[in-house]
């Protein structure tokens, strides 16, 4: 059981991260489209810049982050302090691994169920971006999709800390 949900875990934090990827080199592509169009338009040729362009960045830069951090839990690429680490004992370390994987748990969860009632908010509003006249919705909703994410590995990260920590690990591999 465990092996399949740390592919499970793998997939989705890979997939949004090659998501949250896609989506940067999007927004590089349509900035790029965009800077060249202004740039040329004085000289009475090109598109012009794309209207909105700050707004669609913004939102896609906010689902990137989100994508993205499923991918730094489950690869432990977080900051952390290992100063100390060195002189530990072994069990306090993958203890001190269990106590902030929970945490971090915690924080995700919390974090999505806030971006969701923000979204549940900014739908019953109607709020739109100033330029582009995006429903603003529309971009906590892309990001809730990596927070989930997030939420789940974070769960996932909780059990192979304990593992770690009781010695399942090593017994398994």
């Amino acid at each position: 059981m465990y092996r399949i949900l740390e592919r499970i875990a793998d997939l989705v934090a890979r997939g949004l991260a090659i998501a949250g990827g896609m989506v940067l080199l999007g927004l590089t592509l349509l900035t790029c489209y965009s800077i060249v169009g202004r740039a040329l338009l004085p000289f009475g040729f090109g598109p012009g810049p794309i209207r909105g362009i700050y707004d669609i960045t913004e939102i896609g830069i906010a689902a990137a982050i989100f994508a993205f951090l499923p991918w730094a839990q489950l690869s432990e690429a977080h900051a952390r302090v290992d100063l100390f680490k060195w002189v530990m004992p072994q069990k306090f370390d993958q203890s001190l691994e269990l106590l902030f994987s929970t945490g971090m748990t915690f924080v995700a969860a919390i974090g999505a169920w806030r971006l969701y009632l923000g979204m549940l908010d900014k739908h019953s509003y109607g709020e739109t971006t100033l330029i582009a006249q995006i429903p603003v919705w529309q971009g906590y909703a892309a990001g809730l999709v990596g927070a989930c994410g997030f939420v789940f590995v974070s769960a996932f990260c909780i059990l192979r800390s304990l593992r770690r920590l009781t010695g399942a690990e090593e017994a398994s591999a």
